[in-house]
């Protein structure tokens, strides 16, 4: 299991007006809260934000937060990127308090992908229909993710949340707040086929003919004879 530890610096100077001076100076706006303590502005390197954010486990884990140089264990909660640019605008961070249930959302890793047998001998394709699920847990129970073996899937056949094996003291929040177990996770299907469609054969289709005989229809049933 990855383990983060990001090194930050409280701040008192707060509001938009700060918090643009800040991004300009390459350094990382932010908000620590919760386990019944007050909230607290701090502010990050964004260099040391960029490159830990770059690994998945980086989203799911708790993360080891040194501010002022006392370590508190958090998680993510959010993170503001740049619309376009490769920068961070503001982060927000959870305290964990060890003795209260976590949630979190964490990857789903499909194994066996290669030799799932919808895929390798039926010619289906996976669709993977979750990337990651929320869970709830004690910090203690948190997993690094989810594995969902695929092998034995054949086309038709489908993993749904209800399916899963989870590691003790691990609860889908979807499933334990009312939601739908059945829904699903990944599935195997075959592609869908594209069936050109015939052109008109325009040999066939004589523009001046169609004149002439429109004509002759509009002549003979108005009794004339179109020549006079």
């Amino acid at each position: 299991m990855d383990e983060f530890t990001l090194v930050a610096e409280s701040r008192g100077d707060t509001g938009k007006g700060a918090s643009r001076r800040l991004r300009k100076s390459e350094i990382v706006p932010a908000i620590v809260y919760g386990a019944k303590k007050a909230a607290l502005s701090i502010q990050l390197k964004h260099s040391d934000v960029l490159k830990s954010s770059s690994q998945e486990s980086f989203y799911s884990q708790i993360l080891d937060l040194s501010i002022d140089g006392k370590v508190e264990r958090v998680v993510l909660k959010d993170m503001q990127r740049h619309p376009y640019k490769p920068f961070v605008m503001h982060m927000d961070f959870q305290r964990v308090d060890e003795s209260a249930a976590l949630t979190i959302r964490i990857p789903v890793h499909f194994l066996n992908e290669e030799d799932c047998i919808g895929v390798k001998q039926e010619g289906g394709v996976i669709a993977r229909l979750m990337t990651e699920i929320e869970i709830t847990c004690l910090p203690k129970d948190l997993p690094e993710s989810i594995e969902v073996d695929v092998a034995n899937l054949s086309v038709g056949d489908a993993v749904h949340l209800a399916d899963l094996v989870l590691p003790d003291g691990v609860e889908i929040t979807a499933i334990t707040s009312g939601g739908d177990g059945a829904a699903a996770i990944v599935q195997v299907t075959m592609p869908r086929m594209v069936e050109e469609e015939e052109e008109p054969d325009t040999e066939e289709v004589d523009g001046a003919d169609e004149t002439s005989d429109g004509e002759d229809t509009a002549a003979d049933d108005a009794g004339t004879d179109p020549s006079e």
